[in-house]
C-alpha cells in the first residue's frame, strides 16, 4: 500500500479559543494530503479541472483522537482506501510529532463533469491514473 506523507506547520489562525486546532482545519489538511498523494504518484488534479472535471466529496467521516495545538507540526498520511469505477475513498491519519494519532478519517469522492455534474469514470478520462489507483489501493 502506498502512503503519502505531508508535514503541516500549525498556524495560530487554525486554533480556537481553547488553544486547539479548530475541527474544520483537519478537512483542509486532508485536501493537502490528497493533493500530495496525487502529486507523489505523478498526476495533477488541476489538469483534471482544466479538462472539465472535478472530484467532489460525497461522504466524509472523521474521528478526533487527541488535540493538536499551535506551534506543533502535523503529519498528514494519505492513501487510497478503495477505488471503483465511479468512486474513490481516501484514508487519512493525522499524526503528532511523536507519532500519536490526532485524527483518522476517510473521504469518498466521485469524478463528475464540471458543466453538468454527471459522474464519469476516471478510466475514461485518464486510464493511467485509474490504473495507478487500482495498483496502490489498500488491500485488506
Amino acid at each position: 500500500m502506498f502512503v503519502s506523507e505531508k508535514k503541516v506547520e500549525i498556524r495560530y489562525a487554525e486554533t480556537d479559543q481553547m488553544g486547539v486546532v479548530y475541527h474544520a482545519n483537519y478537512l483542509v489538511w486532508m485536501e493537502i494530503g490528497r493533493t500530495q498523494l496525487i502529486s507523489d504518484i505523478g498526476f495533477n488534479y488541476a489538469r483534471l479541472e482544466d479538462q472539465g472535471y472535478i472530484s467532489p466529496v460525497i461522504d466524509l467521516s472523521i474521528q478526533y483522537k487527541k488535540a493538536m495545538r499551535y506551534g506543533q507540526v502535523a503529519t498528514v498520511r494519505t492513501w487510497v482506501e478503495t477505488h471503483s469505477k465511479l468512486k474513490t475513498t481516501y484514508g487519512y491519519e493525522i499524526l503528532h510529532e511523536d507519532g500519536s494519532i490526532a485524527a483518522t478519517a476517510t473521504s469518498l469522492h466521485t469524478l463528475v463533469k464540471k458543466d453538468n455534474f454527471r459522474p464519469y469514470p476516471l478510466s475514461k478520462v485518464d486510464p493511467e491514473w485509474d490504473a495507478k489507483y487500482a495498483e496502490i489501493t489498500h488491500k485488506k
